[in-house]
């Protein structure tokens, strides 16, 4: 049993310095693009700072659990690092570190005033009470409140957190540092300060980015079969957003298995029926694997799920002539180039899934100035960024020939390359 327990663990470990190392072969190559030196990528290859931090909480049984957390902050030459809390019993240090990295890589690409950030906590909030995920928030947030803050970094949620846990955040840090409190964090609760259209933003920049790339296809969304790797927030939404524009969602997929029929899914139905964790296969008698789904029949593939289920076994199986990657790394730089070579469009995650952190910004702006816009405004302004995004890569690919990953690494890493050497840090 510790035997399999310690393999599993070796496993997880290995698939997360993947994502981290494969992250910095990326960068690696689009500075060399860029005629940037070695010594800049010494700087970007790795977070400027991480926090690993122990937060005891008393459960509902009067025991006290100790809970290992973590916040890197990537790089900070531009302005603040923004990005996301995870609450998962697979976060790591590797994982963490990676992830503040795309998210300066997203920031560069939406061309946002922040560098990188990411948080996470090693638990499964599934197990656990409202009460026990209040005191576990709370006591994130005195653990690194010393390293965070409106213009320092700004939290946000992710994996497993939502509007709730970012307003015990920001109750406990209003606490701490009572004048700052408004724009420490976004993602709240729109009657705490928070944004219009933000709980929606992530599948909104994904829904943009599909119609970007469909006019560069000529594909028409308007009865384009649809499959979606995931039914989370952004998962749910995209579903959506992109039945109700008229395309046929033919697949959509959670972690207990996948949906797939070839005459569209009735997609209303079922998210009435899924759970407060997006589950809802479970209902049905003769489900698809995960897997199985990736391969199916589709016009567009929309991973929004979990990191490498494109990989090199399955890249040539997969029938999709888009792939737009709404999950963070789900294609491995193997299926990349594979893709690449087969003439499949891949929007990578980077580009794809800006959208939460541009409105993010947006959130952050309206509570600097005190004064707060309408849904309309948001998603114009947020159509505007991501549509000048989706362009700015393309065209970067088109200019050096390379694939959409490598152009958006370009674009992403060129804003803090800059504002580093301006510094005199490099």
């Amino acid at each position: 049993m510790v035997a399999k327990v310690l393999e599993n663990q070796a496993e997880q470990q290995e698939e997360s310095l993947n994502l981290f190392t494969s992250t910095q072969i990326v960068i690696k190559e689009a500075l060399e693009k860029l005629g940037y030196t070695n010594e800049m990528y010494e700087l970007l290859k790795e977070p400027l700072r991480l926090l690993t931090v122990k937060i005891p909480v008393k459960m509902d049984n009067h025991s006290v659990k100790v809970f290992t957390g973590y916040r890197a902050q990537h790089n900070d030459a531009v302005g603040p690092t923004k990005g996301g809390v995870r609450f998962h019993p697979e976060v790591n240090e590797d994982e963490v570190k990676a992830l503040s990295m795309w998210m300066s890589l997203k920031c560069g690409i939406a061309d946002l005033p922040y560098g990188g950030g990411k948080g996470g906590i090693i638990c499964d909030p599934r197990t656990m009470s409202m009460g026990e995920l209040e005191r576990l928030s709370r006591g994130y947030v005195r653990a690194i409140s010393q390293i965070v803050g409106p213009t320092k970094d700004i939290p946000a949620p992710d994996v497993f957190t939502n509007s709730q846990i970012m307003a015990w955040m920001m109750d406990e840090y209003s606490r701490l540092r009572e004048n700052d409190s408004p724009g420490f964090i976004t993602g709240k609760p729109l009657v705490l300060g928070g944004s219009q259209g933000r709980e929606k933003a992530t599948a909104q920049g994904v829904v943009i980015c599909i119609e970007e790339a469909a006019k560069r296809r000529g594909i028409v969304i308007e009865g384009a079969r649809v499959i979606v790797q995931g039914f989370g927030n952004a998962g749910s939404f995209l579903a959506k957003f992109m039945h109700d524009a008229g395309a046929k969602v033919v697949g959509i997929s959670d972690a207990q298995g996948a949906l797939y029929d070839a005459e569209g899914l009735d997609i209303d139905y079922l998210l009435d029926r899924r759970d407060s964790f997006g589950t809802v296969t479970n209902l049905f008698e003769n489900t698809l694997t995960n897997q199985e789904l990736l391969e199916k029949e589709c016009d567009i593939l929309v991973p929004a799920a979990i990191s490498n289920q494109i990989t090199a076994e399955n890249a040539h199986n997969i029938k999709a002539s888009i792939v737009v990657e709404a999950a963070n790394g789900p294609t491995t730089l193997e299926a990349t180039r594979i893709l690449s070579d087969r003439g499949v469009l891949l929007v990578p995650d980077v580009l794809a899934s800006a959208g939460g952190v541009t409105v993010s910004y947006f959130e952050w702006v309206q509570n600097n100035q005190g004064y707060y816009w309408g849904e309309e405004e948001v998603a114009e302004k947020l159509r505007k960024v991501l549509v000048q995004s989706f362009s700015n890569v393309y065209d970067m690919a088109a200019q050096r020939n390379v694939n959409m990953r490598l152009a958006a690494y370009i674009v992403g890493v060129r804003k803090m390359s800059e504002a580093s050497r301006f510094r005199g840090w490099v």
